[in-house]
């Protein structure tokens, strides 16, 4: 088994609000990834004293230990336990009400000696290679299909966030666990996964470097930092005449996992 994980922040100037984790029981039977992507917030206005970093890693540290541990329960009742947990633990200092509370996208998979399960939940990506080489992106694809000037702005993009007809974060309301997007394969199926924010995901998404197949043969020779190294080169050189990022940050937080079985 091999894993390899690399999270990068986008700006000395803010922390990184990604959060990455494995769990390994100690059985040695199966395990499970956990990739964040918390979302930023307008400057000091989420109702929330603690700040998204600190949502990611409560959130994180909760879906990394009852994925370990909770084989009982599947990956969408993981992700609304560690919700709960996570909004108890600040209910009472936070507006947890306040559309903009911390919140975050979620990548979730776990396998045990018969399958892989998986949970996607906004716009970070899940990549499964099965044993014949093929790539398949899990996708929650909400946000591709709302028009840009929705999005446009805070306000807009605000009144669709975790509405029907518009797009779903994990943030405050366990209820949300039934947008996302899950799945199982069988394990004998798969040979490796692969898991990216949207800040590593431009390699394809922005920059159109390759396609998903390609962007996993970066992620095996080179390792997640060799495709964020990538990315960051193309930030830098787009910077100038913004062709491609016309109106998003130069550079992003940026993580990416890989994990081959």
């Amino acid at each position: 088994m091999r894993i390899e994980l690399t999270s990068t922040g986008g700006s000395p100037e803010r922390p990184n609000e990604d959060w990455t984790g494995v769990a390994l029981p100690a059985s040695g039977q199966g395990g499970a990834i956990v990739l964040l992507d918390g979302v930023t917030p307008p400057e000091g206005d989420d109702g929330c004293v603690h700040g998204v970093p600190w949502f990611t890693a409560r959130l994180g540290g909760a879906l990394v230990e009852l994925s370990g541990s909770r084989g009982d329960m599947n990956l969408r009742e993981v992700l609304a336990e560690a919700i709960v947990r996570t909004s108890d633990a600040h209910r009472q200092t936070c507006d947890l009400s306040h559309v903009r509370t911390p919140q975050a996208t979620v990548v979730l998979a776990r396998w045990s000696a018969d399958t892989v399960e998986h949970l996607v939940l906004s716009d970070s990506i899940l990549l499964v290679e099965d044993v014949n080489g093929a790539v398949r992106a899990v996708l929650d694809d909400r946000l591709d299909r709302l028009p840009r000037e929705v999005l446009a702005t805070h306000a807009t993009a605000d009144a669709v966030r975790n509405q029907e007809g518009g797009f779903f974060t994990a943030a405050a309301d366990p209820a949300v666990v039934a947008r996302a997007v899950t799945g199982r394969t069988p394990l004998a199926e798969v040979r490796a996964l692969a898991a990216l924010s949207d800040g590593a995901s431009r390699w394809v998404e922005v920059f159109g470097e390759g396609d998903w197949s390609d962007c996993f043969g970066v992620l095996r020779k080179e390792g997640p930092q060799g495709l964020i190294d990538r990315v960051r080169a193309l930030e830098s050189a787009d910077a100038t005449d913004r062709a491609f990022l016309r109106n998003g940050k130069t550079h992003d937080d940026a993580s990416a996992l890989l994990l081959e079985l």
